[in-house]
């Protein structure tokens, strides 16, 4: 089991997205693009809300970038 490790930049980074409500785009290696408010992470996953309050479940192998909607 893999552990979910807090002090990676990576996942503060996230953490910092969901405690400010930040709106976020993620890209997909199936070449979609996502944008919404991640509520959510954990090990495997980010959970996020689309416009319509639409909870999407993406995997993190998923995910070719995540960055802060301008």
């Amino acid at each position: 089991m893999t552990q979910f490790d807090t002090a990676m930049p990576g996942v503060r980074q996230v953490q910092n997205y969901i405690k400010d409500k930040q709106e976020v785009e993620l890209k997909l290696v199936t070449d979609d693009l996502m944008v919404g408010k991640i509520i959510w992470q954990d090990t495997d996953s980010i959970c996020i809300m689309d416009h319509y309050n639409q909870q999407t479940l993406v995997w993190r192998q998923a995910l070719v970038y995540l960055k802060a909607k301008a």
